[in-house]
């Protein structure tokens, strides 16, 4: 993969670029925003990892512009600052994934291979339907009914996933690994709650009810 890395702490984005390269990972760097940006919307990748807090422009600022005009490029937020409301204004604004430093190498090399298999799975350009339900991949939009529902990035993710198994029972394990990169802690309810909250904004109200639970085994998405 061809990664564009904004980092400007020298120490940390050498240990970064060099553990990506050694995946056989061709990694470009930039050591502040004004670059970084500059370079993500000049050039093509197929990731771009950055840190939130960056000389001249801040990441989320960063996200805000590259989403303007490339919406089906990965993006992974590095930051120290761990609040939730930090992690969502990073998400909301078109990070794909928020990691909190500091990490372990691994966490981040997860992190880096489950965006790209989703980003294998899901060509840009990508519309699923499912009853009056429809979901476009390119301008990450979700509507039922003609209604727009608003959703985080990790909802439409894993709403995302879902779609491209359709009729597919897909079991926790899956979808940890799928959508956060991670494997499954089966002491967690991370999941169950993700899910809770995508059947609130897409199937509350409605006659038809498309998550189903597979008792024992996992989740489904379907329209009968």
């Amino acid at each position: 993969m061809n990664i564009l890395l904004i980092e400007d702490e020298p120490k940390v984005s050498a240990l970064i670029k060099k553990g990506l390269e050694e995946q056989m990972n061709n990694v470009a760097v930039a050591y502040d925003g004004n670059m970084g940006c500059k370079m993500a919307l000049e050039y093509h990748y197929d990731l771009i990892i950055m840190d939130v807090v960056l000389p001249y422009i801040n990441g989320v600022e960063i996200c805000k512009l590259i989403r303007q005009v490339k919406k089906e490029v990965p993006i992974l937020m590095l930051s120290a600052l761990d609040t939730v409301n930090d992690k969502v204004l990073g998400l909301e604004n078109g990070a794909d994934d928020y990691l909190t430093k500091p990490f372990h190498f691994v966490e981040l090399l997860a992190r880096v291979k489950a965006l790209s298999r989703r980003k294998d799975m899901v060509l840009p350009g990508t519309i699923y339907k499912i009853a009056d339900l429809e979901m476009d991949c390119y301008k990450k939009t979700v509507t039922r009914n003609g209604k727009i529902i608003l959703l985080s990035a990790k909802e439409f993710t894993l709403l995302e996933v879902l779609l491209a198994n359709k009729n597919r029972v897909l079991s926790r394990m899956y979808i940890a690994e799928a959508v956060w990169g991670i494997s499954f802690n089966r002491g967690t309810n991370l999941i169950d709650v993700y899910i809770n909250y995508l059947r609130a904004k897409i199937d509350k109200g409605y006659p038809v009810q498309l998550i189903h639970t597979v008792i024992g085994m996992g989740y489904l998405i379907k329209d009968d």
